[in-house]
């Protein structure tokens, strides 16, 4: 995207069609759906940095591999409910689900 004066008006919608496709193309939503892998990654990361745990902590806790929390971290795996189920519990927390 190209960054503007801030006098320009910037339409929003505009950018993400043209980086992205129209709403309700296969390439719009593969790219909301990596924009979602990538936020819960980050949550993850900062809970986990937040519980004051290595990477290697939190995988002992759960059973896995330290390679495997990089991983998730990165948005390169999705864990499983179960897993994040276990996560969440390795770090003290619950994992809530409600209505939108």
């Amino acid at each position: 995207m190209n960054i503007m004066s801030t006098n320009d008006i910037y339409d929003v919608s505009a950018e993400l069609e043209k980086e992205f496709g129209a709403k309700g193309t296969p390439q719009r939503e593969a790219a909301i759906n990596h924009a979602w892998e990538e936020y819960n990654a980050q949550i993850l990361l900062d809970a986990r940095k937040n519980a004051g745990l290595t990477q290697a902590e939190l995988a002992k806790r759960i059973g896995a591999d330290k390679g495997y929390i990089s991983r998730v971290e990165r948005g390169l795996t999705i864990p499983t409910v179960a897993t994040l189920y276990k996560i969440a519990a390795a770090m003290g927390m619950t994992v809530e689900l409600r209505p939108l």
